[in-house]
């Protein structure tokens, strides 16, 4: 393949502390939670809410839940992007970087790394790494990295990668990664996805009467599909299902990570985690097809706080199945998803 300096490459995460200090997670914690499409009250409420409920008492625990999992290289997210990067960097032919909504590196540095390398570049493809649409991860990465390009003017196009829940490649991807684990005998897998209020689900909906009113509204057809977090996760679970020939009985679906007392999308993670023993269903594996590197929310949410809720509750065995990183079918699919949209330049 000939290489390419005329088109480049952002892959955005969600961001990390900068440490697991509680200033730098303090810092993290207020940056992401100030942000009006992650916690949508207005501006007064939600600065009173965060600078002097959630994150005075939040920080030092979550330092603590950091320090845990974090790796001698650093946050297990970043240092997971960054392979993804040198791994598509091999096979892209283009030059790639990296940027986080919160936190380090941003899209501006990106951008600008980006062009002081190549002075030629003429657009740039903004690969946020988010499988679902959901206002408080895919729109807000989105609208993100689009206000700091026109704010700053730069003379190259922006294209974006669109959500890829249902996109053939990712099924396979997921479907793959999980596979080696279905060869152990279990009871039941959980698909455990980052949870939003379900008022949020309400908001996308561009018809204002589908979702969460009409009923079994994710499997009735509606163009509040292309927006709706619920059932882009669903027909996730569903399509990777049918891949790996699960039986109907034998997998669901949960919602994780929940904050404050505002209705979320239902059933909680932690309720099932604790429901299942109790139905004879003792061995475990979960799998977060929401997040495609491993982070503080797969490795000790579910690893660690998921696992002991499980087997203090009854369970036999519980295996966490790492999230894509840089599964190889992943990394193919990254590769041919740039170079398709480059091609259409």
């Amino acid at each position: 393949m000939e290489a390419r300096s005329d088109v480049g490459v952002v892959l955005m995460n969600l961001g990390s502390p900068d440490s697991t200090a509680v200033p730098d997670v303090q810092r993290y914690l207020n940056e992401f939670l100030m942000d009006k499409r992650v916690i949508d009250k207005p501006y007064l409420i939600r600065w009173l809410l965060v600078t002097k409920l959630i994150v005075p008492r939040r920080a030092p625990k979550s330092a603590e839940a950091y320090r845990s999992i974090w790796w001698e290289d650093g946050s297990p997210l970043i240092v997971l992007t960054k392979q993804l990067e040198k791994a598509i960097q091999h096979d892209l032919q283009m030059p790639v970087e990296i940027a986080m909504r919160y936190g380090n590196p941003s899209p501006a540095e990106a951008y600008d790394k980006l062009l002081r390398q190549n002075p030629q570049l003429k657009e740039v493809i903004l690969f946020p790494l988010y499988p679902h649409y959901a206002m408080s991860s895919y729109e807000t990465a989105v609208e993100y990295a689009k206000e700091i390009y026109y704010k700053k003017g730069y003379g190259f196009k922006l294209s974006v990668i669109p959500p890829f829940y249902n996109a053939p490649d990712y099924i396979d991807a997921v479907a793959e990664s999980m596979r080696p684990y279905l060869q152990q005998d279990f009871d039941h897998v959980l698909f455990s996805y980052h949870g939003i209020p379900a008022r949020h689900v309400r908001k996308t909906d561009i018809t204002g009467k589908h979702c969460l009113q009409v009923n079994d509204c994710c499997h009735v057809k509606s163009p509040a599909h292309d927006f709706c977090y619920r059932h882009q996760v669903i027909n996730t679970s569903e399509l990777v299902a049918a891949k790996l020939q699960l039986p109907a009985d034998k997998w669901s679906v949960s919602f994780q990570s929940r904050l404050g007392r505002d209705e979320w999308l239902l059933p909680y993670t932690v309720t099932r985690l604790e429901e299942l023993p109790k139905e004879g269903k003792k061995k475990l594996l979960i799998v977060c097809p929401a997040f495609v590197s491993d982070c503080l929310e797969t490795l000790e949410e579910i690893g660690v706080e998921g696992k002991d809720l499980f087997i203090n509750s009854g369970g036999d065995n519980f295996t966490l199945i790492p999230c894509l990183n840089i599964h190889p079918l992943w990394v193919e699919a990254v590769v041919k998803w740039c170079t398709d949209m480059a091609a259409k330049q």
